[in-house]
C-alpha cells in the first residue's frame, strides 16, 4: 500500500488540460480569456475595414504630390563638374548622375538624373557606378528622380539568416514564432492601419488589435495550454492598466498628436483623423511586445516551481515568483524607454544641442510623448508581474492550498 504522505508525481508546468480543467482558479482565468477573445472577435468584425478609408486616402495623398511610382534602374556612370546653373561669379560644383531603367515604362532607357549640389554634400547620395537605385516616377511630366539605394537584397539575407538563427534554436516553436510575427504584421498593415483611415476610433482599433496580437502570438509561439492561457491573462490584465494610465496621463499632459512631420501629414490625407488617439493607441501596441516577455516567464516560472515542489502554498508561489520577478523587472525597466529613445538618437542629438534645460527639453511634446509612453509602459510590465504571479499561483497551487 503506497505511503499516503508521498505527494503523487505531478504533471508536467506544460501539461494538457486534464489536470486542470476541476480547478476554479484556472476555470476563472479561462473565463477571462474565452471573454475578452470574444470581445476581441466582434470588435475585429465590426472595425473590419471596407478598403473605402485607404483609397481616400491614397488619392488624397497623390493630389498633393506625396505617392510617386518607384522602379529599379542601375547606375551606369557619375560625373562630377560645374553645375547647370554655375556662372564665374558663382561657381557651383554638381554630380550628374546617369542610370539605366531595370523597369517602368521604359526599361533599359538611360536617364540622366537631377544633379545634385556638392556644396550640400550631406544630402549628396554616395553611389557607385554599377549600384542599383531606387527612381521615383511622376507620369503626368515624365520627370524621374533619385529617391533611395536599393537596399531589398540585403534586407532579405538579413531575414533569412534570422528565420535560421530562430529556427535552429527555437525548432518548431521558432517556426510557430515566425509565423505569430507574420500573424503581427498582418494584423497591424491589413486590419488596423486601414480600418483607421476608415474613421473608426484610432485607439479603440489599437486595442482590438492588440487583443489580438497576443492572443494569437502566444498561442502560437508557447502552445495552447494553461500555462500560455494564464500568461495571456496576464498580459491582457497589465494591458488594460497600461491603457489606462497612458490615457490618463495624455489628457492630463494635454498633448495634440501634431509634434512630428508624420502626424502634420496624416490629416491632409485623411480628414477627420485624431492623430493624438492614434499616438495612445501606438503606446499601447509598443507596450504589447515586452509585456508577453514578462507574462510568459512569470507563468512559466510559478508553473515549475510548482512541478518541482507540488507542496508549495499558494502564498510560497506567490513569493518565490514575485521574487525572481523582481530581478526581472530590474532588468527590463528600461527596455521600453531604449526602444523609444533608440530609435530617435539623432532627435536627441539635436535637443543635446539646444541650450535648453533638460526639464525644458522634456517639455516639448515631442519628447513627453515618449515619456508618457515609457513611465506608463513601465508601469505595465511591473503590474504586470504581481498580476500574472497570482494568477499562475491560483492555477498550479493545490486546491487544499487556496484555504486561509
Amino acid at each position: 500500500m503506497p505511503d499516503p504522505e508521498v505527494p503523487a508525481e505531478p504533471s508536467r508546468p506544460d501539461s494538457g488540460w486534464e489536470a486542470w480543467t476541476s480547478h476554479r482558479g484556472l476555470r476563472a482565468v479561462l473565463v477571462f480569456v474565452v471573454g475578452a477573445a470574444i470581445a476581441t472577435a466582434v470588435g475585429v468584425v465590426s472595425l473590419w475595414p471596407t478598403g473605402e478609408g485607404i483609397e481616400a486616402a491614397m488619392a488624397s495623398a497623390a493630389e498633393i504630390g506625396l505617392v510617386t511610382d518607384r522602379y529599379t534602374a542601375t547606375v551606369r556612370e557619375i560625373r562630377d563638374g560645374p553645375c547647370a546653373y554655375s556662372t564665374e561669379d558663382s561657381p557651383h560644383n554638381c554630380r550628374q548622375v546617369t542610370v539605366v531603367l531595370d523597369e517602368g515604362p521604359d526599361p533599359g532607357t538611360v536617364v540622366a538624373l537631377p544633379e545634385f549640389d556638392l556644396e550640400f554634400i550631406a544630402t549628396t547620395p554616395s553611389l557607385r557606378v554599377d549600384q542599383k537605385v531606387i527612381l521615383g516616377y511622376e507620369p503626368s511630366t515624365d520627370y524621374y528622380f533619385y529617391a533611395d539605394i536599393d537596399r531589398r537584397t540585403p534586407l532579405a539575407w538579413l531575414s533569412a539568416l534570422f528565420a535560421i538563427f530562430v529556427i535552429a534554436l527555437g525548432r518548431r516553436r521558432g517556426v510557430l514564432a515566425l509565423v505569430g510575427m507574420a500573424a503581427t504584421l498582418a494584423v497591424l498593415i491589413g486590419f488596423m492601419a486601414p480600418s483607421v483611415l476608415d474613421g473608426h476610433d484610432p485607439l479603440l482599433v489599437a486595442v482590438v488589435a492588440a487583443a489580438a496580437i497576443a492572443l494569437v502570438s502566444l498561442y502560437l509561439a508557447h502552445g495552447f495550454n494553461p500555462v500560455t492561457t494564464v500568461a495571456l491573462a496576464g498580459t491582457l490584465a497589465a494591458l488594460g492598466l497600461t491603457l489606462l494610465f497612458s490615457w490618463a496621463f495624455f489628457e492630463f499632459a494635454a498633448f495634440t498628436g501634431l509634434a512630428s512631420e508624420e502626424a502634420l501629414v496624416l490629416p491632409l490625407i485623411a480628414g477627420g483623423l485624431d492623430v493624438s488617439s492614434l499616438i495612445l493607441g501606438g503606446a499601447v501596441i509598443g507596450a504589447l511586445g515586452a509585456l508577453d516577455d514578462v507574462t510568459v516567464t512569470q507563468a512559466a516560472l510559478v508553473a515549475e516551481l510548482h512541478y518541482r515542489n507540488p507542496g508549495l502554498r499558494t502564498r510560497e508561489l506567490v513569493a518565490s515568483g514575485i521574487r525572481v520577478g523582481r530581478e526581472h523587472i530590474a532588468s527590463t525597466v528600461n527596455t521600453l524607454l531604449l526602444a523609444y529613445t533608440g530609435a530617435g538618437i539623432p532627435l536627441v542629438m539635436l535637443f543635446a544641442v539646444s541650450n535648453q534645460s533638460l526639464v525644458m527639453v522634456a517639455n516639448s511634446e515631442l519628447i513627453a510623448v515618449e515619456l508618457v509612453r515609457t513611465l506608463c509602459g513601465s508601469m505595465g510590465l511591473v503590474a504586470a508581474v504581481p498580476i500574472t504571479t497570482a494568477l499562475a499561483a491560483l492555477v498550479k497551487a493545490d486546491p487544499s492550498s487556496l484555504s486561509p
